[in-house]
């Protein structure tokens, strides 16, 4: 991966970022994102955001190499500390888990009056983020689901909106699984899920031989839920 050809995975990201965006890319790394943005596809300004001062040199060093430092700049600093108000109107965020990206966005929500659509890639926990955009009021617009080597990973694309409407049919098995990738049900969707479902028979078989208590007792009704969330949509599918 380089400046010219990027991942599958940010390859994937790259596709729901707006031709004539302002960006910023939170967790940037080796700024690859918005390099490739800003050569390929006439980007005209991105912030690329790091917290630790590797990254944050080899994204510097990257930008001045391909000759983006008028277009790009690199910053130090803690999420969304890295932007004034109204500088950007998209954000990017990708390669962590759900949970710390919406904590992310949750800590910077003094700097989303002016983003027009969040594009988040989370590693683990894709739950997080769809519950953080009902609770802030954004609409999950669309989802993208991929394996890159041997590893599954979900974009997530929010905008302002009504934050209820992708959820109508199914509010669990939505946040769960992913509305949008409900519908669809693609190879991988459903490799991620079987192999859920197998992860969380095992805790059950394990939590069954455990000593009975409230906190067993309650963890063994969630994976009995969610396992009947995952069955009922893959039997939509099937069906």
């Amino acid at each position: 991966m380089n400046t010219d050809k990027l991942s599958a995975r940010l390859g994937a990201v790259s596709k729901y970022v707006p031709k004539d965006a302002r960006l910023a890319d939170i967790g940037s790394d080796h700024a690859y994102l918005p390099c490739y943005l800003a050569k390929n596809e006439g980007l005209p300004f991105a912030i690329a955001g790091e917290v630790a001062m590797g990254p944050f040199q080899s994204a510097e060093k990257n930008v001045l190499a391909e000759g983006l430092a008028g277009v790009i700049s690199v910053r130090l600093g803690d999420g969304l500390e890295v932007i004034e108000q109204g500088e950007v109107d998209c954000i990017t965020i990708a390669g962590m888990g759900g949970a710390l990206i919406a904590s992310i966005l949750d800590n910077g929500k003094d700097k989303l009056a002016s983003i027009k659509r969040l594009v988040l890639q989370p590693n683990i926990s894709a739950i997080s983020i769809r519950k953080w955009l009902i609770e802030n009021n954004w609409e999950l617009i669309g989802e993208e689901i991929l394996e890159e080597d041997g590893k599954i990973y979900e974009i997530l694309i929010g905008e302002r909106g009504d934050p209820h409407r992708p959820y109508k049919k199914n509010v669990d098995m939505g946040l769960l699984l992913g509305p949008f990738l409900v519908q669809k049900q693609n190879q991988t969707f459903k490799k991620k899920w079987t192999a859920e479902m197998k992860n969380w028979l095992r805790i059950f078989e394990a939590l069954e031989g455990a000593a009975h208590s409230s906190e067993t007792n309650e963890k063994r009704q969630e994976i009995i839920a969610k396992i009947k969330l995952v069955e009922e949509a893959l039997k939509i599918e099937n069906s």
